[in-house]
């Protein structure tokens, strides 16, 4: 087990959206004296804007979540400092998965993609990922999601005007191959195996990834020498890092990180 101090934190994006979705949370842990590192997928490194501009994007098509994990962890040893790893949705899984390697001191899943095998029979999350899963589309083209979809599965519950602001500035193409290899080994935890401090958050209006995924997700975790903690937050929906109570979230974060990371 890692118990080392440490003050580096690596964001980790989640799928449709790109990590200029981090900026809040980026300037609220510089705040506090964190070395923040918000990386970019690869094919992803541009603005939303010229990323959906190039839809559909065969590079971006292209990606798997293997790639992805790899990524994140070539990034994390070329740091001075083990970082602490905070991913939401798709790259709350890939939080989870890094950690299995044993990379990072301390980790926060937020509104997690679940590993594979934990599944949801809500409608919401049915109907926000049939879509983009694709599985009677090409896999060699991106997927962009509607304006109603992020609505839906992102934003609902806040006012238009917000929800047509946001799309605008976050939306970008995503690969249909990244989503399906969640349903994969590539997605799979060893729940019984030993891993550094891990907190999941989730929201109880999230309609992709409902709280009742997320706690299903935290309660798969066996191993009883290590810590793993659940927080649900009243009212939060998918658009978690950009909603105007998003403070919430990372305040209770940054207090768990200092008893845990």
């Amino acid at each position: 087990m890692k118990n080392d101090r440490s003050k580096t934190i690596i964001f980790i994006t989640g799928a449709f959206v790109g990590n200029n979705s981090w900026t809040n949370w980026k300037q609220y842990f510089e705040d506090k004296g964190y070395t923040v590192f918000v990386p970019a997928w690869p094919f992803k490194d541009d603005s939303p804007e010229i990323l959906r501009n190039r839809h559909p994007d065969a590079d971006i098509a292209s990606l798997r979540l293997t790639q992805l994990v790899e990524h994140y962890a070539t990034i994390a040893a070329q740091l001075t400092e083990e970082p602490i790893l905070i991913g939401h949705s798709l790259g709350g899984l890939i939080v989870q998965l890094l950690l299995q390697k044993q990379i990072g001191v301390a980790g926060v899943a937020i509104h997690s993609v679940p590993p594979q095998g934990v599944i949801s029979f809500e409608w919401s999350f049915i109907k926000s990922v049939f879509n983009p899963l694709g599985f009677f589309t090409s896999a060699k083209k991106t997927y962009l999601m509607s304006f109603p979809e992020w609505q839906y599965a992102f934003t609902n519950g806040m006012p238009h005007e917000e929800q047509l602001t946001s799309y605008d500035e976050y939306v970008v193409p995503e690969s249909k191959l990244v989503l399906r290899d969640g349903l994969t080994s590539a997605a799979k935890i060893d729940f019984k195996k030993p891993h550094a401090p891990l907190l999941i958050l989730s929201g109880s209006i999230d309609h992709i990834m409902p709280a009742s995924l997320n706690y299903s997700n935290y309660r798969k975790y066996k191993h009883k020498g290590s810590v793993t903690d659940y927080m649900e937050f009243e009212g939060s929906n998918h658009f978690v890092l950009g909603q105007p109570t998003w403070r919430n979230e990372a305040e209770f974060t940054a207090r768990w990180l200092e008893e845990n990371s």
